[in-house]
């Protein structure tokens, strides 16, 4: 189940973490709360447990406001830059 937790939690940080910037995209949030909810939602969808997921990653709040922070911090950069 690893490998397909693993492969589903990145595809879903693909298309759910953004940068604030980017807070008016459709289905884009900064709540780590909400956030978490939906990651764990979405893989039930998929036959992936909530065990699962903290099997691969952890705390999954923890690591979604991580990536978060890490996608921001990104953005702020690349603003900076141009």
């Amino acid at each position: 189940m690893s490998e397909k937790a693993r492969e589903f939690i990145d595809f879903w940080v693909e298309i759910s973490i953004h940068p604030v910037e980017q807070y008016r995209t459709a289905g884009a949030s900064q709540d780590v709360a909400e956030l978490t909810h939906r990651l764990i939602e979405a893989a039930k969808g998929q036959g992936i447990s909530e065990a699962d997921l903290r099997a691969e990653i952890g705390d999954i709040a923890a690591y979604i406001e991580e990536l978060l922070r890490a996608a921001n911090m990104a953005e702020s950069e690349r603003r900076k830059s141009t």
